[in-house]
C-alpha cells in the first residue's frame, strides 16, 4: 500500500476550476456537553457537495450520522452544544448566523426529511396548514395559491384525493402517506439541498422502496444535491454518487459510490457490507451481525475506534489513532493501519483468527469470495 497519502487538509472537488461547491464542509467538530463529559458527536468531517449529486452517510446508530446532518442545517440545541469548522453554502460560511438569517434557508435553500413523520409532523395541525405555512413565509403568496401548490405537491408525491388530505390531520393517514407528506413540505419551496435522515426507518420494506425510488425522482426532476443518511448500505449502494461511512463521529471511509463497493479498506466498511442479505444466499443464511457495540464517546478507546470489534487488530491499532489517508484510487480515502486486502491485514487476520480473536467477523468464506 505504497501510494497512500495522509489527507492534511480538507481537499474540494468542484468540478471546473474556479467554481464554487454548492456544499463544501470543512473540519466540522460538534461537541455536547453533558455530565459525564464532552461527546464528540462529529468529529472533523470534511466533504463537498454539488448539484445534482447524492452523497451516501453510512454508520451505526451513534455513528454522528444525523448530528452531522443536523450540524450542517444549523438544526441544534442552543445551550450545551460547541460547534466548530466551517459550512459553506454556496461559498458563504453559515456556522454562527443567528436563527433570523438560518429561517430564511430552512426550506428554501435547505430541506430536510426526518426519519419518523408521526413525530416530524405538528399532530395539532391539518396537513394542508403545514405545507401552505412554508409557502407563505418564503415566497409571499396568498392562501389561495398556497393551497394550489399544495395540492399539486401532495399529487406529485403520489397522494391521493389530495384536496381531501389537506383538511386532514397526520393521524388519519398511513406511515407511507405521512412520509409523501413530510417529503412534499421538504421540497415546497424548491430547496437546492435536501436532507434525507433515515426517511424509511418506520415504514415496512414495499413502502420503503416507494419512498426511496420517490427521492430519487423528484431529485432528478428538480436538479437537487442530496444527503441520503441510512444505517443501512444496502440502501445508499444503489442511489448515491458517494460514500461516506462514519464511526464513532468520525468518516472511516469515502470513496465514489462504484469504487467503495467489494473494494473496502476500511475493516468496518467490510463488515457492514457483509451484514447485507444477499440474493444469492440461500434461504434462512444467518446475517453476519457486528459483535460489540459502538464505542463510548465520552470515553473512547485508545487508537482506533474500531479496535475493540475489528477482526484485522493489532497493536498498534490499540494504541495509536490512524489518520484519514488515500488508497490506491484517487479520492478513495479510508481510516485504517491495515487496510483491507493489505498483507498486513492478511497477515493481521492470520494471527487473530489462530488466538480466536473477534473470530465471528471473519469468516473463511467471506474471505475467500472476495479475495476471487
Amino acid at each position: 500500500m505504497s501510494t497512500r497519502r495522509r489527507i492534511t487538509a480538507p481537499e474540494t472537488s468542484s468540478g471546473v476550476a474556479g467554481n464554487v461547491s454548492l456544499l463544501e464542509v470543512r473540519d466540522l467538530h460538534t461537541t455536547f456537553k453533558t455530565e459525564a463529559g464532552p461527546v464528540r458527536a462529529v468529529d472533523g468531517v470534511s466533504f463537498t457537495l454539488e448539484r445534482g449529486r447524492t452523497l451516501g452517510v453510512v454508520g451505526e446508530s451513534g455513528s454522528g450520522k444525523t448530528v452531522l446532518s443536523r450540524s450542517v442545517m444549523g438544526l441544534l440545541p442552543k445551550r450545551n452544544v460547541i460547534r466548530s469548522g466551517a459550512v459553506l453554502y454556496e461559498g458563504s460560511d453559515i456556522v454562527g448566523l443567528d436563527q433570523k438569517k438560518m429561517s430564511a434557508i430552512w426550506g428554501a435553500e435547505m430541506a430536510m426529511v426526518f426519519q419518523d413523520p408521526m413525530t416530524s409532523l405538528n399532530p395539532v395541525m391539518r396537513i394542508g396548514t403545514q405545507i401552505t405555512e412554508s409557502l407563505r413565509h418564503h415566497l409571499g403568496i396568498d392562501k389561495s395559491e398556497a393551497n394550489e401548490t399544495a395540492i399539486a405537491l401532495l399529487s406529485s408525491v403520489g397522494i391521493p384525493e389530495p384536496k381531501q388530505r389537506l383538511r386532514e390531520y397526520p393521524h388519519q393517514l398511513s406511515g407511507g402517506m405521512r412520509q409523501r407528506v413530510a417529503i412534499s413540505i421538504a421540497l415546497a419551496c424548491g430547496p437546492k439541498i435536501l436532507f434525507a435522515d433515515e426517511p424509511t426507518t418506520a415504514l415496512d420494506v414495499t413502502i420503503q422502496a416507494q419512498i426511496l425510488d420517490l427521492l430519487d425522482e423528484k431529485q432528478r426532476e428538480r436538479h437537487m444535491a442530496m444527503i441520503l443518511v441510512s444505517h443501512d448500505l444496502g440502501v445508499v449502494a444503489g442511489r448515491t454518487d458517494e460514500i461516506m461511512v462514519m464511526y464513532g463521529g468520525k468518516v472511516v471511509e469515502q470513496a465514489p459510490t462504484n469504487v467503495l463497493l467489494g473494494r473496502e479498506l476500511m475493516p468496518y466498511t467490510e463488515a457492514l457490507r457483509r451484514a447485507m442479505p444477499r440474493i444469492e444466499d440461500p434461504s434462512h443464511t444467518r446475517l453476519q451481525a457486528i459483535p460489540g457495540r459502538p464505542p463510548n464517546l465520552v470515553n473512547p478507546p485508545k487508537g482506533c475506534n474500531f479496535s475493540p470489534r475489528c477482526a484485522y487488530v493489532q497493536d498498534r491499532c490499540r494504541e495509536e489513532e490512524p489518520p484519514l489517508t488515500e488508497g490506491p484510487e484517487p479520492g478513495h480515502l479510508y481510516r485504517c493501519w491495515t487496510p483491507v486486502g493489505s498483507p498486513e491485514a492478511d497477515e493481521a487476520l492470520a494471527r487473530n483468527r489462530a488466538a480466536g480473536v473477534n473470530v465471528s467477523l471473519s469468516s473463511s468464506s467471506t474471505r475467500t469470495a472476495r479475495n476471487n
